[in-house]
């Protein structure tokens, strides 16, 4: 059968490869490979170069590089570690090499007068150069002219218990395949641009083992057609698996919910302020998608403080005047409480229900609130991760909110859209960012959405001065924090840390509070961290928010949705060490009120070159759509998007930093596809993307 019925020796299992057994086989489902093809198509994201042998002499510190020599001596040194030391020299020098662990076998073999060539990384020893754990063959005195490697080493993605040679070995058994078994190009060449225009079989081949005659300079990703052959292959199937996602919303049925003009404006008109205009046109986009029976699939951007909250308050109002049900998602419980708040404010005078459901509560009143929710008691329920739990039913649940999405993978917002309740209608679903998406991720990762942007922000909004101060000039700060705060202004102090661990951070934040107390006597000084109850959370906020706080030392979890007008200067500690969309939100937590606002990023030196850049962006603009661009310059769209969330997809090779020009053509290939050659479609998503089936569904 033909590869588009689904059937070639390329969906063949791994099994069928020399040396693969049901337990590698096993192991190799963890890296998503499973059939010949997938093998074929796990790509080196980076290379060695070993075709070319460095005399002794001529080695480098740092340097990763093949030489050779004959072993003078071998002996096993104790010390705080056992290791097994050898020495060889090639007449021009002498090199260690220390093996921490080895077997019986390993120290028997390595005997004086083998010859051995070695790959590893140079580094200082104590009386000479040396290499840990190099890789090494045994040049036999038969073949004295045993040549180099022939192409550069690719390096694979790999997990625990899987080599980079196994991997080697398997690519080049499927390579060899191809020989008899040609691989299905469902790409023609006169569907290519021009530039990029390769045999796909030539680019693999090229792609696992580029060839040793080119200079290594030219693997430079931006440089080789060759590579971009596969980066535009990859990034077609990408953007077919989001149109095919689209075509699945479009047959699935959710409420009509029509536009209700006269709860429109009673909400609009007890706020104290106007909606900008930016905010009337998406407000008016969402009305139409809500009213149709289709479900609602859009994606709202918009920049820290421009106001999506009270959009999203506009749309969860229309579905519950209509007779339904909404859920918003909101990563934190801060920002859950906070949420509860306004939409409390908000809705309570029409009559409207506004809950929460979150992990910290009672045992008992959750139940209770589980149980009004199953009933269609409560219209709005607000949470985070606690809304998708088995638990948690609804009665008809018309539209889902999920606030920073970027926090939120795949499978969870899965669970949520699966709880529509049990009439079987598609929820309604209401994306919002304040990270702003630029526009070449939104041709590719969103493409399945309609998106909404706003991009005014509401009269007043201060813009904010960005200053970037190294840690020794902490006293001077401490001094103008002093005097903020007899003026009247409220301050934040954010502590990061460069590990991951929550406590760490709190620990942190804890000695950093009673250092600024102790530095500014007579100031109210207060803590946030994750691990407070959140009652405690609840009441520190409720008191900075009153003044009865002035100074607020907190961790990274106020940097989504903390409102406090009078707050006007954000102080960020170790900010070199945070990613640009990050430092963009906390600064986003100051400049809501009307005085003019500062924030300081405290760094500590030395400063990495990516750092520099970094903090020079965040001094030269507010502008979050800018800081969008540039993050995408600096970490690539895999980090920028959250990829070790569970199934964000992933590249394997594209990288929308050099490859954001192949995008219109994308479009347009995919386009023509769709039209003119459907049975492509489903073989070309298989081969590059991975739980296809599951894209499809969120």
């Amino acid at each position: 059968m033909s590869e588009a019925q689904g059937l070639s020796v390329w969906d063949a299992p791994l099994t069928q490869l020399k040396g693969v057994g049901p337990k590698l086989a096993e192991k190799l489902t963890r890296l998503n490979l499973f059939t010949l093809q997938d093998i074929l198509f796990h790509l080196p994201h980076r290379y060695q170069d070993r075709t070319r042998i460095a005399s002794i002499a001529n080695l480098t510190p740092g340097s990763e590089i093949t030489t050779e020599g004959v072993i003078q001596s071998s002996r096993i040194v104790f010390g705080r570690r056992r290791s097994l030391i050898c020495q060889i020299n090639d007449h021009s020098g002498l090199l260690t090499l220390r093996f921490f662990h080895f077997s019986r076998t390993q120290k028997d073999t390595l005997k004086p007068g083998a010859k051995l060539r070695c790959f590893g990384e140079v580094r200082r020893g104590a009386t000479s150069l040396e290499m840990i754990h190099p890789e090494y063959t045994f040049v036999s005195r038969e073949n004295p002219h045993y040549e180099a490697e022939q192409s550069y080493t690719p390096i694979f993605p790999s997990t625990q218990g899987i080599s980079q040679s196994l991997l080697r070995n398997l690519v080049q058994q499927a390579l060899k395949l191809l020989e008899h078994h040609p691989l299905s190009n469902w790409l023609p060449m006169k569907l290519l641009p021009p530039l990029i225009s390769r045999d796909l079989v030539t680019s693999l081949k090229w792609i696992h083992f580029p060839p040793a005659d080119m200079l290594f300079e030219q693997l430079d990703p931006g440089k080789n057609p060759n590579r971009r052959r596969l980066a535009f292959e990859e990034l077609i199937a990408h953007r077919l698996a989001m149109l095919e996602r689209q075509k699945t919303y479009r047959r699935e049925a959710a409420f009509a919910c029509p536009k209700n003009n006269t709860a429109l404006k009673q909400l609009t008109q007890s706020l104290s302020f106007s909606l900008t205009s930016a905010q009337q046109r998406v407000i008016h986009e969402i009305n139409n998608d809500l009213a149709g029976t289709q479900p609602m699939q859009r994606l709202l951007q918009g920049d820290v403080g421009s106001g999506k909250t009270l959009v999203a308050a506009t749309a969860i109002l229309q579905c519950i005047k209509a007779g339904y049900q909404a859920a918003l998602m909101v990563p934190t419980e801060i920002l859950a409480e906070q949420h509860t708040q306004s939409f409390t404010q908000w809705f309570e005078p029409m009559g409207i229900k506004v809950a929460t459901i979150s992990g910290q509560l009672r045992m008992r009143e959750r139940n209770q609130r589980t149980q009004d929710l199953q009933e269609g008691q409560i219209d709005l329920v607000i949470g985070t991760h606690a809304l998708f739990q088995a638990d948690v039913h609804f009665k008809k649940l018309a539209l889902i909110v999920i606030d920073e999405q970027h926090r939120f993978g795949v499978d969870q917002r899965l669970a949520l859209r699966q709880k529509g309740g049990p009439l079987g209608q598609t929820p309604h679903q209401l994306i919002m960012t304040a990270t702003p998406i630029p526009r070449t991720l939104a041709m590719t990762l969103y493409a399945d959405l309609d998106c909404s942007v706003i991009d005014e922000l509401p009269p007043g909004r201060q813009a904010i001065k960005t200053v970037v101060m190294p840690e020794s000039r902490r006293d001077a700060l401490i001094t103008r924090i002093r005097e903020a705060l007899t003026a009247g202004t409220q301050v934040y102090w954010v502590c990061t840390l460069i590990d991951e661990s929550e406590a760490l951070q709190c620990q942190t934040a804890e000695k950093t509070a009673e250092v600024l107390q102790s530095a500014l006597p007579g100031s109210a000084v207060g803590l946030l961290h994750g691990r407070m109850k959140p009652d405690e959370k609840e009441t520190i906020m409720t008191r900075y928010k009153s003044g009865d706080i002035q100074l607020l030392v907190a961790t990274t979890v106020i940097e989504v949705g903390v409102n406090v007008p009078n707050a006007s200067l954000m102080v960020i500690e170790n900010a070199e060490r945070l990613g640009l969309s990050q430092l963009h939100q906390l600064r986003g937590r100051v400049g809501r009120g009307n005085k003019s606002s500062s924030c300081v990023l405290l760094y500590q030196g030395p400063l990495t070159q990516t750092a520099k850049e970094r903090l020079a962006i965040m001094r030269e603009t507010n502008d979050g759509f800018k800081i969008a661009e540039k993050d995408l310059e600096i970490r690539g769209s895999g980090e920028l998007m959250g990829v070790k969330q569970t199934g964000v997809m992933q590249f394997r090779i594209a990288d929308l930093r050099i490859d954001a020009h192949l995008l219109d053509a994308v479009q347009a290939t995919a386009t023509h596809l769709q039209e003119n050659s459907p049975d492509a479609i489903q073989p070309l998503i298989r081969r590059w993307l991975k739980q296809t089936e599951v894209y499809v569904h969120v």
